[in-house]
């Protein structure tokens, strides 16, 4: 049908209409793809280059400051040292034989040392970076750094190792760091990101273990850009890490590193308690190591030599070494006994050498016997029958329940490995651990500190220090962390008895300072510091034997317990000497010693001693390896 004119102009408006709004569309879309189009290629054109070639954008963690630890005048024993190194990763190693070669020609790494990158790139992800070289001299370092274009994928990194400037004195206390191994790993329930940067050094002793968390820190993060050879050409991106917190220990570094040197060649401890605070002032162990020899991993032959020594230099004896006490025991015993009221102080025990006890005979150590003594007496001559007797009348549970108030028997709560609870025995321990019922020659040998009796150093100066007290001394470690103060612990009262505690008090101070007491070589001439003490000598073995004719590891262990002044107890110092022989001359002459420098903080001047052994004391000072860490003055002039 013919259309009209009107319906073909109404017709040809309609056209029209949809032509404009079609093509105003169309300009209005390409306007805003060139818009869009030119954001994209111009304004944002760096940042979608550098997505584009996303293989050329590296992240990597930084791994943070660990924190320091100092004693408690703020000198360093733990801090760390700036060190040059290069890595490489196994996205950038596509042509590592040549880079390898390259660098076993300017920095002469070892074909052992390629054969282990070659190693851990192949066990590596693609972009976990593998240290090639650790510790480098500068000078090698810069040529690293100069060579680059010639490196492809290696990267030249600037890091921080733990370094220990005290080495051998506080290698049980502080303990190390080591690479972190497979092993480490498959002990942590959750695994930080930390832990994954190569060579990243994780506490595994003493301090530095116990309190890892504390001083580790907290990863930073890192995003550079690299060309196609692998070399940096900027730092996009850059957050620092969180450092680890500051540790200040309550231990004195001098008096530390006298003990490490008074002790010398022995298989010894030495503890040294505050017994107002408790805190630890020193507590050494003997031979030590370099722990600085464990921070990049030790070697076999370094590690070999360590455990092959009969002298054991790698458990810290102060706190995982346990020992019969021997007659440093007495003590409780004797409270034991005073306390449920089967003697008095003044009572008399007759020895005759020995008793008779289900027909079994116990001997005193004085064959002869030592006569009438009273508690007092008993202990100025360590009279181990006296404490036959103790045993009998007070009992197994009552001795033991003495010895964990005075602290034996007990673990206490500090940063340190393998800390060990010795044994504080009675009869429910030995029917569930031996299956046997407990006999009165149980009872016998534990009052005077043998037997199932085990102690730590550690715990010998906690119960001297509670002695000296009547107060509940807890040992502390820790006197702050980022210079906020610890808790001290502890010290509220023991409930002793003081009458009963002054008598067992004035035995000890007769053992050193009566003509007749057992430990009177070691007395200090200086009434101001007069010491009280208890000398202990602990078989290893069943027959009594001279420690002469018997080899070094058959000799009875030599210890010593002492606190000073006895007006006004500070310290309280323990000493155990692996198989030294008796205690009253071998560990009782080194506790003086160690309690002389405490109470004057350096080494004691001549007149601390009987003017007698003063020639042998200069002696032995003067040829002691004695050095002043902060100064570095020698202080065997002050002998």
């Amino acid at each position: 049908m013919k259309r009209t004119p009107i319906e073909n102009a109404s017709s040809a408006k309609r056209i029209t209409r949809r032509a404009l709004f079609l093509g105003g569309s169309q300009i209005a879309f390409m306007g805003l793809l060139g818009i869009r189009m030119r954001y994209l290629q111009v304004d944002q054109a760096d940042k979608f280059r550098l997505l584009a070639e996303e293989n050329r954008i590296k992240d990597s963690l930084l791994a943070p400051a660990r924190g320091l630890i100092y004693d408690r005048s703020g000198t360093v024993l733990a801090e760390n040292e700036q060190t040059f190194r290069v890595v490489i990763r196994k996205e950038d190693s596509s042509e590592l034989d040549a880079v390898l070669l390259k660098l076993e020609e300017l920095i002469g790494i070892t074909p052992e040392d390629q054969a282990r990158v070659r190693k851990e790139l192949k066990d590596a992800g693609p972009s976990a970076p593998v240290i090639i070289a650790d510790r480098l001299s500068w000078e090698d370092f810069s040529t690293v750094s100069a060579n680059g274009p010639a490196l492809p994928g290696v990267t030249p990194e600037v890091g921080l190792s733990r370094y220990y400037p005290l080495h051998n004195d506080f290698a049980h206390l502080v303990g190390y760091v080591g690479p972190v191994s497979s092993y480490d790993i498959s002990k942590m329930e959750t695994v930080d990101p930390l832990y994954k940067i190569p060579k990243f050094q994780l506490g595994k002793f003493g301090v530095e273990a116990k309190l890892e968390d504390t001083l580790k820190g907290k990863a930073g993060l890192r995003r550079v850009e690299q060309n196609a050879y692998g070399r940096i050409i900027r730092e996009l991106d850059r957050q620092e890490g969180q450092p680890g917190a500051n540790i200040q220990l309550t231990v004195d570094h001098k008096v530390q590193n006298f003990i490490q040197a008074r002790l010398g060649g022995e298989s010894a401890s030495a503890v040294v308690i505050d017994v107002e605070t408790g805190d630890i002032i020193a507590a050494g162990s003997t031979p030590a190591f370099d722990p600085n020899l464990f921070v990049r991993g030790i070697s076999s032959k370094d590690y070999s030599a360590l455990l092959e020594n009969d002298h054991r230099p790698l458990p810290a004896k102060s706190v995982q070494g346990s020992y019969p006490p021997g007659s440093t025991f007495k003590m409780v015993s004797a409270l034991a006994a005073l306390e449920a009221g089967e003697v008095a102080p003044d009572e008399t025990v007759r020895c005759l050498g020995h008793v008779e006890v289900g027909g079994r005979r116990f001997h005193c150590w004085k064959r002869a016997g030592h006569g009438n003594l009273n508690l007092v007496g008993s202990l100025r001559h360590s009279c181990d029958v006296f404490y036959y007797e103790m045993a009998q009348r007070a009992g197994i549970e009552k001795i033991a329940e003495m010895g964990r108030r005075l602290g034996l028997g007990e673990t206490y709560d500090l940063p340190l490995s393998g800390i060990n609870s010795g044994l504080m025995p009675d009869k429910q321990w030995k029917l569930a651990n031996r299956g046997a019922e407990w006999v009165v020659g149980d009872s016998l040998n534990a009052a005077i500190g043998q037997g199932f009796v085990l102690a730590t150093p550690l715990q010998l100066a906690v119960m001297t220090a509670r002695l000296a007290t009547n107060r509940e001394v807890i040992p502390r470690l820790v006197k702050s962390i980022d210079g906020v103060e610890q808790p001290v612990r502890g010290g509220g009262p023991l409930g002793l008895n003081e009458n009963m505690l002054r008598s067992v008090r004035q035995g000890m101070f007769e053992v050193v300072n009566s003509n007749r007491g057992t430990a009177f070589r070691s007395r200090i001439a200086d009434e101001a510091m007069r010491m009280a003490g208890k000398t202990g000598t602990s078989q290893v073995r069943s027959a009594v034997v001279n420690n002469n004719n018997v080899p070094w590891e058959q000799r009875d262990h030599a210890l010593f317990v002492s606190f000073a002044p006895v007006e006004a107890p500070r310290y309280a110092v323990s000493v155990v000497v692996e198989h030294g022989g008796g205690g009253s001359s071998v560990a009782a002459p080194i506790a003086r010693d160690i309690m002389l420098f405490a109470l004057h903080g350096a080494v004691p001047p001549l007149e601390a001693y009987p003017s007698s052994q003063r020639g042998t004391i200069q002696e032995r000072f003067r040829t002691l390896p004695l050095i002043d860490r902060e100064t570095g003055a020698d202080e065997r002039s002050q002998a």
